[in-house]
């Protein structure tokens, strides 16, 4: 998904749609550590957790740096491409939540696989949303806008995931002392 979001992000010229894109190139970093961490230890799960965190957060300021770009240098976002590409997006995370629902509440690894998940809804909805206006108002705007709503979902979920970890890890230190 990240490689054909980004390609239509381009296209597109779409800032929302190119850090959804990120945040769902930081999706499938975070299943496959989270994959990584079955059966490891806690301490594993923990650190696991915590690389997912990092990653998220190196999206979430990419994504900052972009849309200061673009607002020195312009863009002209592509409406009906960026709504479309949402709205697959949105069906493939709704469908990732639906997967992961009932571990959720697991392991660190797992809260922060739920994490990355519910803020892509958020993010998806965003990017359709920031379509349907950038149609009605005719402006680059609302791009910029949800990119930047996208990106402190992204940090934000960076900072959730991280403190989770760091406790998760704490606890796996004291238990080994």
């Amino acid at each position: 998904m990240f490689v054909i979001e980004m390609g239509i992000g381009l296209l597109a010229n779409s800032t929302a749609l190119i850090a959804d894109s990120l945040d769902m190139l930081a999706d499938a970093v975070v299943y496959g550590v989270a994959l990584y961490a079955i059966g490891k230890s806690l301490l594993h799960k923990a650190n696991a957790a915590r690389i997912s965190g990092f990653f998220q957060m190196a999206l979430g300021v990419l994504i900052i740096i972009d849309i200061v770009r673009r607002s020195i240098y312009g863009s002209e976002p592509v409406s009906g491409l960026m709504m479309a590409m949402g709205a697959v997006a949105l069906v493939a995370n709704v469908i990732c939540l639906v997967i992961i629902r009932k571990q959720r509440n697991e392991e660190v690894h797992m809260r922060a696989s739920w994490i990355f998940s519910a803020n892509d809804v958020i993010a998806n909805l965003g990017v359709i949303s920031a379509g349907a206006l950038v149609f009605w108002l005719d402006s680059r705007w609302p791009d910029l806008v949800i990119g930047v709503i996208v990106s402190c979902v992204v940090l934000r979920g960076a900072k959730m995931i991280l403190e989770d970890a760091g406790n998760e890890r704490q606890r796996a230190l004291n238990a080994q002392s």
